[in-house]
């Protein structure tokens, strides 16, 4: 019960996420095969449609958006501020995320790269950051590899000729599907900026405490 507590946040964020890619293999598995019917294609078994580039391509296609989103916050919450929210920095005090961890290598319990020191620090640092720029990268290039596949697949069944996959990357309908992501993380993004400046949910670490002025910055 004590695992399940202290990590129930994660639990049931991939308890949702497993139940989600289900509901959408599901569905997507119905309306491509509706498609596939329209054209007088055979159906696809749903394990088959599972490696099709019609799914692929829509999962990585939301992944990268998401790894985008994720990414650009951490970095842009390291140097911008907005007064006010929760989920800034205050651009009047000092922050302990700014704190030196090199006053910090001594500790004990500090993760084993401050006690190391160097480019292991250094790297450390940043990993946040880095790791989730590595995992937009890489889903980015996974949507571009699949939405080549599922782009070549309906030329196919139209009679045209497959283009190769540097020719997808540059088509608008590539950059279609990116952007029309993208653009709403950076919305979302910046809605619970604003809004947490004036409303409050009780008990959430990402909301300013109930009775706290709206000038307060921070959580």
């Amino acid at each position: 019960m004590r695992f399940a507590r202290d990590n129930g946040l994660t639990i049931v964020l991939v308890v949702l996420s497993l139940l989600t890619v289900a509901g959408m293999l599901l569905t997507g598995w119905s309306v491509y095969n509706e498609e596939l019917a329209e054209h007088g294609a055979e159906h696809l078994a749903l394990s088959s449609y599972a490696l099709s580039g019609h799914f692929l391509s829509a999962i990585f296609e939301n992944w990268e958006s998401e790894f985008l989103q994720m990414s650009a916050y951490v970095m842009l919450t390291a140097i911008l501020f907005q007064r006010g929210s929760a989920e800034s920095k205050d651009p009047d005090k000092p922050a302990s995320q700014d704190g030196d961890p090199k006053l910090k290598q001594g500790d004990a319990k500090a993760p084993g790269p401050v006690r190391t020191g160097g480019i292991s620090r250094a790297v450390y640092s940043y990993s946040l950051g880095i790791a989730l720029a590595l995992l937009f990268i890489l889903s980015f290039l996974l949507h571009l590899r699949y939405s080549a596949e599922d782009a070549n697949a309906e030329a196919l069944m139209h009679g045209e000729p497959a283009l190769p996959i540097l020719q997808h990357l540059g088509s608008a309908q590539f950059w279609f599907e990116s952007f029309q992501n993208w653009q709403s993380e950076f919305l979302s993004t910046a809605v619970l900026v604003v809004l947490s400046i004036f409303l409050r949910f009780r008990g959430s670490p990402e909301s300013k405490p109930v009775a706290a002025p709206h000038s307060e910055t921070g959580s």
